[in-house]
């Protein structure tokens, strides 16, 4: 399996693509949250995948996947740690160059202080099944138990960011990171 690349990396080389929002976890609770939940989001350069042997010709390309949207909900009261989950939309293709109905995608998620250091990663892997006659399917994954400390009950939402995306080779994010857009088959 290729190298991948470290989320490191990708946040001091990219910009961050904010698709979503945050929302109360459990807004049937009276007590409202202390402050606003933490942006979540999708790095700019981490946002899509394309497998493409050779030169870039449809005929070429294998799987592809783009996030669509992250979207985050969060819960916080008192002293209490901020707890989130997120869903992730995406949307997956299959070219012609694809060996197998099926692929895992590796994505990951990330807890970062916001603007300044990652305090978490976690790597996660999505599986697209591709039924009989589809080259393109979408699902929601959902990530769930996220829990961020809060040094003082005075620490908001707003200090953090939870940041999402493909986990990508050296390669796939040098052809990201060069402007291409080859986008066939992701579902646009």
């Amino acid at each position: 399996m290729p190298a991948r690349v470290g989320v490191v990396a990708l946040l001091l080389a990219g910009p961050v693509a904010l698709l979503g929002g945050c929302f109360n976890l459990d807004a049937l609770n009276d007590d409202p949250n202390v402050g606003p939940c933490p942006v979540a989001g999708v790095l700019y350069d981490a946002n899509r995948v394309a497998q493409i042997e050779g030169v870039e010709r449809h005929e070429n390309v294998g799987f592809t996947g783009q996030v669509e949207a992250v979207r985050g909900y969060c819960r916080y009261t008192g002293t209490n740690p901020i707890t989130m989950e997120i869903e992730l939309d995406f949307a997956f293709g299959k070219g012609p160059k694809a060996t197998d109905d099926s692929h895992v995608y590796p994505y990951f998620v990330t807890i970062t202080r916001r603007d300044r250091s990652v305090l978490a990663k976690q790597i996660y892997a999505v599986e697209a099944k591709f039924p009989k006659g589809k080259d393109i399917v979408r699902q929601t994954e959902k990530i769930d138990g996220i829990v961020i400390p809060r040094a003082t009950e005075t620490v908001s939402g707003t200090n953090f960011e939870i940041i999402v995306g493909f986990d990508l080779t050296p390669d796939e994010l040098a052809y990201n990171r060069s402007g291409k857009r080859f986008t066939i088959n992701t579902g646009q």
